[in-house]
Formats: structure tokens, sequence, C-alpha cells
């Protein structure tokens, strides 16, 4: 029989077990409860120790094949390193782009999904930032495109970056040159030529936006979009882009390679749009004089010019090119329209990006040529566009360093002989460059900054360059310093254009005209030819014809900042006395597995040799030359 089910009441009530069994459940929901809150407490204080002590400080954003980039999150900074994290290539600080510099953010997650070359990120309501990594093999280099783009129109977007153990060059020329630019102060202001006679604590010609660092690093800002910089010596550089209503971006291309020297090449390659194109070589073998007359007739201004050629001729300078100021070219052509002040007087500007204005000066160059039977012609006034400053410029008229790549645009057209008073963006152009006139010191602002300012000038891929007049012509008034005199002129009977803006017989005795005649036959007979021959290699590879020290010693620190020595390619060193009373200076030769043979006694010493107090006389230059 199937078995009954008992249906005896159980000794312990149903109602009883459960009560029982609801007793049970509340105490372990209880237990439950609190081990759930001290987990929550446990993983509360785990992510803030996290956060805070035991978080990596820097992570990695993007890798290439020599370099990464770093995110530190405490200093605020982008580092490029090498792989190994031995190097720090360059320290960028954006501090100002990503909020309270007092706080310590996060880490940042890369919003460029899937992507080995991109990093995308957003700081809410500040600012965006895109990067992107271009590996190029064959160049053996890497380069960063940095994008930031601000999210409001108060915020400014400013990186800057770091001095610490990198030398810096390029940029734009100040009134007191230094190489490198480490010890340059300017405050933030537009990354424009202007007109330093009028602002002297402004960016002057050559100009470029092209920075380059000692540890293999160049920095190439966007050429098309608004640029202010700022320097603090020592400490950094800063690029920011004006805030706006545009919500303009800042834009960089940062480059690193093997040394300073790759770095540069690959720098000159990427802003070579264009080919590059020699001047007429013919105005380096002739010396440039200045007349100064204050006459008030074009009649007087001729027989003034035969007067001092007749005096060129009696003291066996030599042919030479006899330079007229505006004044004495306004009597002889008649030919300037009154529109605008210009060193405190009347005259006209150039609108060049009107053809028909273009086509009106030319025509007028045409005429003042063939009546004045003129060779060489000097256009100034780029520095300062009068066109921006008015509220109403005219359409289309170019804003920043246009006007001057579009003025030597017109110099080129005049002929291939042309001077200008500023360069940025034409490097390419077959066309002469003055430097920034000197005071009649040795102070950096006189002979101690021509070395520098020729160094600037040629990094920048402006070669064909006239320094400033021997003795320096800033104050317009003549040379009175022997010394001062015969120092100068050593030092410029190396570069391309002997000019004078002081006769040699106003400054000494006969021994100034001496020296003056032997320095004119040195650079005929030894510099020109080496020019000329380094003009075709420039032409074809963009290699600079005046070259630092570390053009020989990329990875050489002692090379980074030596700024009173250059070379003529790779075949000639010069070092020339500038301090005032010496008849000695220290000298570095260096080190590429050749010798230097001293041009004077014929002494070898072997690359890498530092030599103290090395004898220079007063009428010397000392000159080694590449042996082996």
């Amino acid at each position: 029989m199937p078995h009954a089910r008992n249906r005896n009441p159980s000794p312990i009530p149903e109602v009883t077990w459960d009560t029982g069994s609801k007793e049970m459940n509340e105490t372990w929901k209880g237990a439950i409860a609190c081990l759930g809150v001290a987990v929550f407490f446990v993983m509360t204080i785990g992510i803030i120790y996290w956060q805070v002590v035991d978080q990596p400080n820097k992570n990695w954003i993007l890798k290439g094949t020599r370099s990464g980039l770093i995110w530190e999150r405490r200093s605020h900074s982008l580092l490029i390193q090498t792989l190994t994290e031995d190097e720090t290539l360059v320290e960028i600080d954006v501090q100002g782009n990503v909020g309270n510099p007092e706080l310590e953010l996060p880490f940042v997650r890369n919003l460029c999904w899937l992507n080995n070359t991109e990093f995308c990120y957003t700081w809410d309501a500040l600012a965006d930032i895109k990067i992107t990594l271009d590996v190029d093999p064959d160049a053996d280099s890497e380069c960063y495109g940095v994008t930031w783009t601000p999210a409001q129109c108060h915020v400014r977007l400013k990186d800057c970056f770091s001095m610490n153990n990198v030398s810096w060059y390029g940029g734009a020329g100040v009134s007191a040159q230094t190489w490198p630019i480490n010890r340059q102060n300017a405050s933030m202001q537009p990354f424009v030529v202007s007109d330093l006679k009028e602002n002297p604590h402004a960016f002057a010609s050559a100009l470029e936006r092209y920075f380059l660092g000692s540890s293999g690093v160049a920095v190439l800002a966007s050429p098309e979009l608004p640029l202010q910089l700022g320097l603090k010596s020592g400490q950094r550089f800063c690029l920011q882009s004006p805030p706006g209503p545009d919500l303009l971006p800042l834009q960089y291309t940062v480059c690193v390679a093997d040394h300073v020297k790759a770095a540069h090449r690959q720098a000159m390659r990427r802003l070579s749009r264009f080919a590059r194109e020699v001047p007429d070589t013919k105005a380096l073998w002739l010396p440039s004089w200045k007349l100064l007359t204050n006459v008030d007739s074009g009649l007087k201004v001729e027989r003034e010019l035969r007067t001092f050629s007749n005096r060129l001729r009696r003291h066996q300078l030599g042919d030479g090119i006899i330079s007229l100021n505006e004044h004495s070219t306004n009597l002889l052509s008649q030919m300037v329209p009154l529109m605008t002040r210009w060193r405190g007087k009347f005259c006209v500007k150039l609108n060049v990006s009107d053809p028909g204005a273009v086509a009106w000066f030319l025509d007028r160059v045409a005429s003042l040529r063939a009546h004045l039977g003129m060779e060489y012609i000097l256009l100034e006034g780029g520095e300062r566009n009068v066109f921006e400053e008015t509220r109403r410029p005219p359409p289309g008229f170019p804003g920043g360093d246009a006007y001057i790549g579009l003025l030597a645009d017109v110099a080129a057209r005049m002929g291939d002989s042309t001077v200008v008073s500023a360069g940025t963006r034409s490097s390419h152009k077959p066309v002469y460059v003055m430097m920034t006139p000197l005071r009649s010191d040795w102070s950096q602002m006189g002979l101690k900054g021509i070395i520098p300012s020729l160094l600037h000038h040629t990094v920048l891929g402006y070669n064909f360059l006239i320094p400033d007049a021997v003795g320096g012509s800033l104050s317009g008034d003549m040379v009175t310093d022997e010394e001062l005199y015969i120092r100068w002129l050593e030092i410029v009977s190396f570069l391309p254009v002997l000019s004078f803006h002081t006769p040699p017989w106003v400054c000494g005795e006969d021994r100034v005209l001496n020296l003056t005649r032997i320095y004119i036959g040195k650079h005929q007979r030894d510099v020109v030819p080496l020019l000329e021959k380094y003009a075709e290699e420039w032409r074809e590879t963009g290699d600079p014809i005046y070259r630092p020290m570390w053009w020989l010693g990329p990875r050489d620190p002692l090379t980074f900042t030596i700024d009173d020595q250059f070379l003529i390619g790779d075949q000639v060193l010069v070092a020339p006395v500038v301090e005032k009373g010496a008849r000695g200076r220290d000298i570095y030769l260096p080190d590429g597995g050749f010798r230097w043979q001293d041009g004077q006694n014929g002494q070898v010493f072997d690359g890498g040799t530092f030599l103290r107090d090395y004898p220079v006389p007063l009428e010397a230059v000392a000159v080694f030359l590449r042996h082996g």
C-alpha cells in the first residue's frame, strides 16, 4: 500500500519556525550591510591612494620608433623622451591650457580609439588637444603634430618649452642678439618683424616660426595662424594664440632626430616648399660705401658723388658700390608721393597685395634705374606694416609676416641683386637681407652681436646678408674708436659683403687705411670663392654657408653655446677677437675625426682641442683650416 503521510502536528510549531527564519535573515542582512560598507570604505581608500600616492606620475601617450610622448600629470607637462626614458628631448609646459596649475590632474585617456598614431583629449570648458605622430623612416626622424583648440573665447592657449639642459636657436632677431637664445628676455607679444628704432624691445629680422634645440628637436609653428611669443631667460620660451571670438587654435609640430644637425636638416626639408635661388654673387666682390651728405639739390648730390668716388680711387680702395639714402635719392628722382611717415618724414607705403600698385612701382623703379644708372636697389620699411595700424586696411591686405614675404617677391622681380631690410618667409628668394644696425661699441648690441646675428640668420636660411657697416651705424655718427673699427673690419671681411658707413680715412691714421685695403683684398681673394662654392651646396641641400660649431660636433655639448666663432662650410673656422684690449682669446676646435691647421703659422692641432689664450694680434684674425 502506498505509504500514508503522517499528519500529526510537529512539536515545533510552523509559525515558530517561520519566525525564527525571519530573525536569522535580518541578522545576516545587517552583517552583509556592514561588510559592504567596509568593502566600499576600503575601495575608496584604495582609489584615493592609487590616485594620490600609488598612481604613476606619467603615462605614455604615443610611441614612435625612437621616442615617445608622455603626459606628466603633476607638472601638467608633455615630455618627449627616448623609449628607454634615459633622456628628455623636450619638455612642454601646458598647464595654462588644462586648468588650475595647483591641482594634480588624473591620467588622460586617448579618445581617438584604436589608433596608435593619434591622441585626442578634452579638458571640459577649456580646450581640446589632438596630437598626431608621423614617422619618416627615410629621414630617420619622427614628428608630433600638436593642435590645441579653445572651448571658449577667453581661453589663452599657451605652451612653454623648457630651456633646462637644452640650448635653443632660431625664432626672431632682437636688439641684443644672443646665440643660443636662452639668455633672451621678451614679454609676450605678436610674433612679427618690427622696427627696432621705434620699439627696441620688439622682434626683428630675421624671423621664422622655427626653433631648434640642441637635444635634436625642432619646433615649427603653423605659418597661417596668428602667434605670440615670449621668452624668459634661462627658463623657457612660450608660444601663445591670441584669445578672441574666432577661437583660434595653437598649432605646431615637434620633430626629433639623432642630433641637432639632423634635426635642422629635417626642419629645412619641411620649411623648403620652394626651390632655393642664389642671388647675383657679383655683389659679393664689391665693398659698399654709404654716402653721407645733406645737400638740397640733385646737382649737389651728383657733385658729392664724384668727390667721394675720386677719394676712394685716391686711397686705392678699388671698385665699390656707393649707396645713397632716401633724401639723396629723392633729390635725384623726385618720384616719391607723400602717404605716410617713415623715419620722421612722409613717404609711400606700397600695397604689395594690389597688382596695379606693384606694376606702378616696378615701372617707376625701372625709370629711376635708367635715369641714375643704378645697379643695386634697397627696399626698406617692410618691418612696420602701417596698413595694419589703420582702422580700414585695404581688402585682402596681408597681415603679420606675410607683407614682408610679398615684398621680397617684388624685390626679386626688380632683379637678383636687390637688397631688403627684413627677412621672413623669403629665405629661398634671390635677394640680399640687411642685418640689424648695431651700436658703435663692444656690447651685445654692438660688436659682440655680429656673430650671434650671423648664425641666427643662417640657421633660418638667410645666407646672403649684408652686415651692419664697419664700426656700427645705429647712431648715424662717425666711428672714432680705432681698435673697435679694426676688430669690426676683421670680422665682416669674412662675411658676404663689406659695408662701410665711416670711411677709413676718418677713423685713425694710415694703419686703418692699410688694413682696410688688406682685408678688402683678403675678402675678394679668399672668402668670396668659398661663398660661391658653398652657395651651390646651399641651393641643392639647404645646409647653411655659415655654420655654428655644433655643425661639426652635433653631440658635443661644448659646441652648443659658442657664440664668438663660426665656420664657412666645413672647411674654415674663424675666431675673431671681440673683447676690447684683448690680444688673445680661447678657441675651441671641434672634433670630427680630423685636425685643424692655423692659417697664419701652419701649426696643426687635433680636433677637440681647447686653445687657451691663443695669441691674436690687433691686425690679425685667428683662422684655422680643416686638415685631413
